[in-house]
């Protein structure tokens, strides 16, 4: 043997001298894909009961190796186990402790497989325990939401267009909206997960593996739906990665914008609501300010999660198959956005069913603004104007309020008579908020009577789940 061969390598094999202490710093990655290494350890026991079944481990020696992962297990989730990056990855770490404690029979359990192969099935295990976590938390989210929307059904508030007033709506519709894109998010990570179930197991380095493997078995064994088509696309895919990095980028995009909402209805401008102390913090020169930190720092998350999603898509845009030591850049992207992911939607399911609306203050923006300036135009369209002809009616009304500070529903009625003669008393029907707010009473309109059996509906989705 050559003595500058670097023996404490498991591939050192082909090499004449160690590897360079930089290059080793640098191309290792135990730091982070430990993260994966009880996932890694469940793809070891299927892979060596599947190797057993096949005739190529004896039982015994698939004892011994049962044995020896669940010591390792053990030290991995007591802090125990002596993580070396000169063994470079999660995968070496765990197969050379596994060989100290069992032998050489810890060397035959990379037999039929590769690290290729390994780490794609690693990622998918990890990614599809995060799948569940995050639906989990995003369920439980939709839940507080649609409580609070059913509970302020008839509650009204200001709808607004461009940031300005436009018709009143109750603030149980608004909440029933961020539903909406919430179940939207929760349909594309289903999606997304049923793609990623899928066992790369087998594939080995790319083009398969003379031994008498049996991939259905290990499939099944770890809860994937069915083994990949192709070798080749098996160890270099990380569409499902890029895939639940679009999902995160749209939910927190709609986490973003209920932020935004959260932020300025909290402000003495809107004073709209009242977010519990807990979920706020002060000013360390401004003893009145009580800033809603919680929702401004998932607003500003955004841009971390955006951009790991870019990270991947150019990752991926030029490598040829089949696997790359590119694709070792996968995971700390993917590893935060998760967890950025876990963190907004624990704080979201958390203090939205906490909000605390201030109700008058919210009817009183909706009697500014003209937010019944609509209403009036459809009134007179039921009088028989032509929608163009009211619309011009009802601007020089509004004209009109603008110029003597007076709302329409406070114009007596000879005033409005002045815009047009076929206005009568039963105008102030329409012009009231709880008239105008009331007639939108249709299948996703905003009507109290509507938003109760919306968030009905919505509830008994959830709970179906």
């Amino acid at each position: 043997m050559n003595e500058k061969q670097d023996t404490s390598k498991l591939w050192g094999g082909r090499f004449n001298e160690p590897t360079d202490s930089f290059v080793q710093r640098f191309t290792a990655s135990v730091n982070f894909d430990q993260r994966m290494a009880i996932e890694d350890i469940e793809g070891s026991l299927a892979h060596a009961a599947m190797l057993t079944a096949t005739g190529v481990l004896t039982a015994q020696e698939l004892a011994d190796i049962r044995e020896g992962l669940g010591k390792i297990r053990d030290e991995i989730s007591t802090g125990r186990f002596n993580w070396s990056v000169e063994l470079e990855d999660v995968h070496m770490n765990i197969e050379a402790r596994l060989t100290q404690l069992i032998g050489i029979t810890g060397k035959k359990l990379h037999t039929g497989r590769s690290r290729n192969d390994q780490v794609a099935t690693d990622i998918r295990l990890y990614l599809r325990s995060a799948i569940d976590a995050i639906a989990a938390e995003l369920t439980r989210l939709q839940r507080g939401t649609v409580g609070l929307a059913a509970q302020q059904a008839a509650t009204i508030m200001p709808g607004f267009t461009h940031l300005q007033t436009a018709q009143p709506v109750t603030f149980g519709h608004h909440l029933l909206a961020w539903n909406e894109m919430l179940e939207r998010d929760y349909s594309r990570l289903l999606d997304c997960r049923t793609r990623l179930n899928q066992s790369p197991l087998g594939a080995a380095a790319l083009a398969g593996t003379t031994y008498p493997i049996d991939r259905n078995m290990t499939a099944a064994a770890l809860g994937f739906d069915r083994p990949t088509e192709n070798s080749l696309d098996s160890v270099s895919d990380r569409d499902f990665a890029i895939e639940f990095c679009a999902f995160a980028a749209l939910l927190m995009t709609h986490l973003s914008r209920m932020s935004e909402e959260l932020v300025l209805w909290a402000s003495a401008q809107f004073n709209f609501i009242e977010l519990p102390d807990r979920f706020c913090t002060g000013s360390s020169i401004m003893p009145q300010k009580k800033n809603p930190d919680v929702p401004e720092l998932v607003r500003g998350k955004v841009g971390r999660v955006n951009g790991h999603l870019i990270s991947l898509l150019t990752l991926m845009k030029s490598q040829p198959l089949a696997y790359n030591k590119d694709n070792q850049e996968d995971k700390e992207p993917l590893f935060d956005t998760v967890d950025t992911v876990l963190d907004s939607l624990r704080a979201f399911a958390d203090m939205v069913p906490a909000i605390r609306p201030k109700t008058e203050q919210m009817r009183e923006a909706a009697r500014r603004g003209f937010s019944t300036a609509t209403d009036l135009a459809d009134y007179l369209v039921r009088k028989g104007l032509p929608f163009r002809d009211a619309h011009e009616v009802v601007g020089k009304a509004v004209a009109h309020g603008v110029a003597n500070d007076q709302d329409l529903a406070d114009m007596p009625l000879a005033t409005l008579q002045d815009f047009c003669q076929a206005i009568d008393s039963d105008v102030f029907e329409v012009l009231t908020l709880e008239g105008s707010v009331a007639a939108r009473d249709h299948l996703g309109g905003t009507a109290p009577r509507q938003v109760t059996a919306a968030a009905e509906r919505a509830r008994a989705r959830l709970e179906q789940r």
